[in-house]
């Protein structure tokens, strides 16, 4: 999928695990594993809000384009 996500990273800088993230915004770890595992097919607005707030950043720190690998086509 060309979103890649990086909240492993925002996590790492914030020096916060999974399951407090998860707590702090309210979703379930596991679904906070779908999400920063990039399995995720979409992010309501209200979870990418509350992980901002909590991570103190932005949208772009957490969500990024990379171009598909279109060769082997």
């Amino acid at each position: 999928m060309p979103i890649a996500v990086d909240i492993d990273v925002m996590l790492a800088r914030r020096k916060m695990s999974v399951g407090e993230l998860a707590d702090r915004i309210g979703i379930t770890p596991a679904n906070l594993a779908v999400l920063k595992n990039g399995r995720a097919k979409a992010v309501r607005f209200a979870t990418l809000a509350a992980l901002c707030e909590v991570l103190e950043c932005q949208p772009g720190d957490l969500l990024r384009w990379e171009a598909e690998d279109t060769a082997g086509e």
